[in-house]
C-alpha cells in the first residue's frame, strides 16, 4: 500500500499493511532539542529550522521522515517561524507580541518554549469587544496561500504521502488565552454576553481561515485538524452542560463549514481527560482523536477502543509523560505494541506520540516507537 492508501483505510476502519505512522504538525510535532539529537543519531547532518516559535517545534525534513516510515506529510506554507514579527531580547527573556495582543516570553536560562504573560482582553466589557483590534480576517489572496495551494498539488500529484491540514477552531483555548483563565471560567456562569461575543469573534476568524486555506488545499488534503483542550489530568475543564452550551454549537458550525469545502476526515486534538466528551465530539463530525493521554482518568485505551472504536479513530496512544522521556527503548517499543494492538485492532489508529515529542526524549526512544512494529 502507498501511504495515503494505508491512512485512508485506516480512518475507514480497515486494516492496512501496517498502522500509518505520523510526525511533523503543530499537535503531533517534535521539539528542536529532540529533533536535533534525532538528526545525530539517524546521522542527517542538516540545519534544523523552526515552524512554531510558541512551541518550538521543528520543521521535519523529508530525510528525517523517510527514515522513521512517516506516512503524513504536514502541510505548511514554508514561512518560518516567526516571519513578521518583532522578536525582543533583554538579560533574561526572548518576547514577542502576536497579532492577537498576546505577549510571549522565554527563558534565556532554559529556552524550551515561549509562554504567555499577559491576556489583553482580561478587562474589558462586552461593549469593549466592539472596538478592540482584532487581526484582520485571513483573505484567499493572501500570497501565503498561494504557497501553500503549490506545495499541496506537489505533494498530491508527486508523491503517495497522505497529506494534513491544521487549522483554528479553538472555543475554549485560545479564548481563555485572550480573557484569562479565571476570567473565561467565571464568564461562563456570570457574563454570558461577554463569551458569546467573543466566541462569535472566534468562530468568524475560524471560517475566515479555513474558507482561505481550503480554497487552495481543499482538493488534495486527507486530514484536517483543529485543536482544543477540553481536558487536564483528572478530568474535563467544564461540564458537560456548559461544554453544551457555549463550544458545541460553534464547533458543530465550523465543522460542518470546513465539510462543504473538504472531503477530508476532521481530526481534533483534545488533551487530557475528555470521555465525557466524545459521544458529543461524534455528534459535531468529528472522526479522529488525538492525542488519547493515557496518564488522565478515564483514558484507558482499551474501554475507549471498546466503547468508540467503531465511530472513532484515534491518533497518539504513546506516552510523553513517563514512557517515551523515561523508559529504555526496548520499555519504549514494547508499549508502542500494546497501543498498536489495541488501538490498531480493525484500524482506525495512527501511531504518534502524546502530544509532541518533548525535549527531554531521547532520540533513542524516538527510533524504537517507529520501529516498535517491525522489531
Amino acid at each position: 500500500m502507498t501511504p495515503r492508501q494505508r491512512l485512508i483505510a485506516a480512518l475507514k476502519h480497515q486494516e492496512a499493511d501496517r498502522v500509518p505512522r505520523d510526525l511533523g504538525g503543530p499537535v503531533t510535532g517534535i521539539h528542536r532539542d529532540a529533533y536535533d539529537r534525532l538528526k545525530i543519531l539517524l546521522g542527517i547532518d542538516e540545519p534544523t529550522e523552526i515552524f512554531d516559535l510558541k512551541q518550538q517545534l521543528a520543521s521535519c525534513s523529508e530525510a528525517v521522515l523517510q527514515a522513521l516510515g512517516i506516512d503524513t506529510r504536514f502541510l505548511d506554507s514554508g514561512s518560518r517561524a516567526g516571519e513578521g514579527l518583532e522578536i525582543s531580547e533583554d538579560e533574561q527573556y526572548f518576547g514577542y507580541r502576536d497579532e492577537w495582543g498576546i505577549e510571549w516570553r522565554m527563558p534565556k536560562a532554559k529556552p524550551l518554549y515561549y509562554d504567555m504573560v499577559n491576556h489583553p482582553l482580561a478587562g474589558l466589557s462586552a461593549e469593549d469587544l466592539a472596538h478592540y483590534d482584532f487581526p484582520p480576517l485571513a483573505r484567499a489572496d493572501a500570497p501565503h496561500i498561494a504557497e501553500l495551494g503549490e506545495r499541496a498539488r506537489e505533494l498530491y500529484e508527486g508523491t503517495d504521502y497522505a497529506l494534513v491540514a491544521f487549522g483554528p477552531g479553538r472555543f475554549f483555548e485560545f479564548a481563555w488565552y485572550l480573557r484569562g483563565f479565571e476570567n473565561y471560567m467565571m464568564d461562563m456562569v456570570l457574563d454570558e454576553h461577554f463569551l458569546n461575543r467573543l466566541l462569535d469573534v472566534m468562530l468568524e476568524h475560524s471560517m475566515a481561515d479555513w474558507e482561505a486555506q481550503l480554497s487552495a488545499v481543499g482538493p488534495y488534503v486527507q486530514v484536517v485538524q483543529m485543536a482544543d483542550d477540553l481536558g487536564h489530568q483528572g478530568g474535563p475543564m467544564m461540564s458537560l452542560e456548559l461544554y453544551r452550551k457555549y463550544i458545541k454549537p460553534r464547533q458543530k458550525e465550523l465543522i460542518a463549514f470546513v465539510r462543504e469545502r473538504t472531503d477530508a476526515f476532521m481530526f481534533l486534538h483534545s488533551c487530557g481527560s475528555i470521555r465525557q466528551f466524545l459521544p458529543d465530539f461524534i455528534e459535531v463530525g468529528i472522526d479522529i482523536i488525538n492525542p488519547v493521554q493515557p496518564g488522565a482518568a478515564d483514558m484507558d485505551a482499551q474501554a475507549l477502543k471498546s466503547e468508540f472504536g467503531d465511530r472513532l479513530s484515534f491518533w497518539g496512544g504513546i506516552d510523553t509523560q513517563r514512557v517515551l522521556p523515561e523508559g529504555t527503548p526496548e520499555e519504549v517499543a514494547e508499549e508502542t505494541r500494546r497501543v498498536v494492538e489495541i488501538l490498531g485492532h480493525g484500524g482506525g489508529y495512527v501511531l504518534n506520540s502524546v502530544h509532541n515529542i518533548q525535549a527531554d526524549v531521547p532520540a533513542e526512544n524516538v527510533v524504537a516507537m517507529y520501529g516498535a512494529e517491525t522489531q
